[in-house]
């Protein structure tokens, strides 16, 4: 039973709790975390410096999401113990450490898709009046808790008709809706765009000059060097470092994430083959008026690397969905080897050589109820090489691929037979995109493949994209990061307004004429 919160005392949108103690305000000692076959954590000190932006860094599987899960009593530890002021606490629930005023934004979205944005913000944290849920009060509550993250959404919008990085806003929403005295964000920006996350770095700062301590997970490194105060560092589970952010570089972070493992990607031009995919005259109409895709046209070579950039609602997932089925276009053609698939269904597509590692690995990569191996096989269980006629599906092969597939991606598991709830997001990742190369396509599209990735998972997936293009497939991948799109690409394609605005030679890229291309315009 939630606990009723009355709406008479109108609080303030943003918790405004008083500063006291020490400078730190949550520390753990000795905590550990065991699962069956894996210890996410082990023998963690881990310090929680008060009103400052604690980043906490490391490469996927290194334990970050699961100290964070136990600081917000979304798990329990093995062993240890959490203190928070200096007092030992018991966060069992979600609803206890927000009672101790720790609240969490989950790297992966939270929220109900079929309710409004208004009952996404408030779900089991409602304000009542004689007994019943004050809507008016909410609705004006919800309404300036979004104008301050500058959406301009009326908070009765069904949640499923937003964006996914409008979505991750409500979801940030929702979190600032309580009274908050500890704020942990789990890869808060990995769905925003630039603009966007320039107002939540200002939110940041606002909760910050309201004494709220902020604990700040990103594989973003730059970002994390911007707003971060002091620095953790975790590897293999384990505490490595902690530092001032203003006493450290970037080296100095990759090395204590990697250790002696640290990675490098070399660009390397693969041969161009025949044209693989043509698309002339895509056009997808917007449900709300206007045009997801206008006019899109485009030809795919073997061995190519197209990487495609563009703000968020430029097209570029609709592309991608367009071109392989998903969404049905209102004018245009497909060409995939010679053969039309415009109007083709996505499974037909499937079989003859497209894949998609989509950007929400959550909603529509994997199914959260099933293993890691059921997942990586999903979309291949069709293949001869696991079925004989109409028997059963054959495991020895399907064992045999879905290994080599986890030591080509470098997938931490120690069983391909957990849960996929059971990996890290960044491993969740990879095992989406294992899923797509174990079709054996002919054409892969990857949409924000690094997304919620750390840096050395995304050296990985920079080597599987090039040695992709090297045995001669067509690869076109899209990416919110300038950086990663001019190191990988052969060519970049810049969208806007669901337009190509630029498509340009890597001799010819340069960050001004992608920025310039990227911003919408009459």
């Amino acid at each position: 039973m939630f606990e009723q919160r009355s709406s008479s005392a109108q609080p303030e949108p943003f918790a405004n709790p008083l500063l006291q103690g020490g400078p730190v305000i949550i520390e753990t000692q000795g905590v550990s975390r065991v699962y069956p076959g894996v210890t996410a954590l082990d023998n963690v000190n881990y310090r929680v410096y008060r009103n400052k932006v604690n980043v906490l860094i490391g490469e996927n599987g290194a334990g970050k999401s699961t100290m964070m899960k136990m600081l917000a009593g979304v798990e329990v530890p093995s062993s240890g113990e959490i203190l928070l002021d200096g007092e030992p606490v018991s966060l069992s629930s979600t609803h206890q450490a927000e009672k101790h005023g720790i609240s969490i934004i989950f790297q992966e979205l939270n929220l109900f898709p079929n309710m409004t944005v208004m009952d996404n913000i408030f779900i089991g944290n409602e304000f009542f009046q004689r007994g019943r849920i004050n809507v008016d009060y909410q609705y004006q509550l919800a309404k300036s808790l979004l104008e301050r993250l500058e959406l301009d959404v009326d908070p009765l919008t069904p949640l499923e008709e937003l964006a996914i990085g409008h979505q991750q806003l409500v979801e940030i929403a929702r979190a600032l809706s309580k009274d908050t005295r500890v704020l942990i964000m789990d890869e808060p920006t990995s769905a925003l765009s630039q603009s966007e996350v320039k107002v939540l770095f200002n939110v940041i700062e606002q909760l910050k000059r309201r004494g709220v301590t902020i604990i700040y997970i990103s594989h973003r490194l730059e970002e994390l060097m911007e707003i971060g105060d002091h620095i953790t560092v975790f590897r293999d589970g384990k505490f490595v470092a902690e530092q001032e952010v203003s006493q450290v570089s970037i080296p100095w972070i990759i090395s204590s994430m990697v250790g002696e493992k640290e990675k490098q990607f070399d660009y390397r031009c693969a041969e161009k083959g025949s044209a693989v995919l043509q698309a002339n005259g895509l056009t997808l109409l917007h449900q709300n008026g206007g045009y997801s895709l206008n006019d899109v046209s485009l030809t795919l070579h073997q061995g190519e690397v197209v990487g495609v950039y563009g703000l968020l609602g430029a097209g570029r997932t609709e592309l991608f969905k367009t071109l392989i089925g998903l969404l049905k276009q209102d004018a245009g053609e497909i060409w995939l080897k010679g053969k039309r698939m415009e109007h083709s269904p996505f499974a037909y597509r499937l079989k003859h050589g497209m894949a998609l590692v989509p950007e929400d690995r959550q909603a529509e990569g994997l199914i959260q109820l099933l293993s890691i191996k059921i997942n990586m096989t999903l979309s291949s269980l069709c293949s001869k090489s696991f079925l004989k006629m109409l028997l059963p599906i054959r495991d020895v092969p399907e064992d045999a691929a879905v290994k080599e597939m986890i030591a080509k991606l470098s997938i931490k598991v120690s069983d391909a037979c957990l849960p996929v709830t059971s990996m890290s997001g960044g491993n969740q990742q990879k095992v989406v995109i294992a899923k797509a190369l174990m079709t054996h396509p002919q054409v892969v599209f990857l949409d924000e493949p690094t997304r919620g990735i750390d840096v050395g998972a995304k050296t990985d997936v920079y080597h599987l994209i090039g040695a992709m293009a090297q045995q001669g497939l067509a690869v076109m991948f899209s990416s919110s990061e300038l950086d990663e799109v001019m190191q990988l690409a052969d060519r970049v394609i810049v969208m806007a307004d669901g337009k190509i605005t630029a498509d340009l030679r890597r001799a010819d890229v340069d960050r001004e004429k992608l920025i310039r291309a990227s911003t919408p315009h009459d």
